[in-house]
């Protein structure tokens, strides 16, 4: 494995963390009613746990209220316990072949554990981009240190600092998306 390929496999796991950390964030509730809010709830078809956007569409008729229609009616039951078992703390409410939800505000109290989970998160995702520095980094080092590999330790030097650089550009990407959340939320 080159240098360049060891960056960028580096380069792809972080920002399949930064990815991650941002769809994790959809499913968190602002005082918004969202599609994001429920579209990964995972309900029990048949069997299997499907998530709900597969089974239904998903639509926003008011800033407050989610209305959930179901491609086969006969999943309606198995979609409310799902959404009731979330812990979302959403109240379904069927009516006719659709389910409605009301989003409530959060209480003050609710918002600052929303944070505080924003921020939790945020960090998870920060500690995995740097394991994929200390990764590519001993990687590196590994390739400078074999003597069959025509890399210089000046190279290897160059391409730490380029792994710092990209590790510190995707800490700067979590904090940003970190802070427009939490401002989101407290709004």
């Amino acid at each position: 494995m080159t240098v360049d390929q060891v960056i960028r496999q580096c380069r792809e796991k972080m920002d399949k963390s930064v990815t991650y950390y941002e769809q994790e964030l959809r499913g968190i509730r602002t005082g918004r009613a969202s599609t994001a809010l429920i579209e990964f709830v995972k309900v029990d078809y048949y069997g299997s746990p499907t998530e709900l956007r597969e089974l239904a569409s998903i639509n926003v008729p008011e800033p407050t209220q989610l209305m959930v229609k179901p491609f086969d009616p006969g999943s309606k039951n198995e979609i409310i316990k799902a959404l009731e078992k979330s812990d979302l703390g959403l109240n379904p409410m069927v009516d006719g072949n659709t389910i409605r939800i009301n989003v409530p505000a959060p209480s003050s109290e609710r918002r600052k554990q929303l944070v505080n989970q924003v921020k939790k998160l945020a960090e998870d995702a920060k500690v995995a981009v740097r394991n994929e520095r200390r990764d590519a980094i001993k990687h590196i080092d590994g390739l400078v240190k074999d003597k069959k590999n025509s890399i210089s330790e000046d190279q290897g030097k160059k391409s730490k600092s380029d792994v710092e650089e990209m590790t510190k550009d995707h800490i700067k990407r979590l904090d940003d998306r970190c802070a427009s959340k939490c401002a989101e939320i407290e709004e």
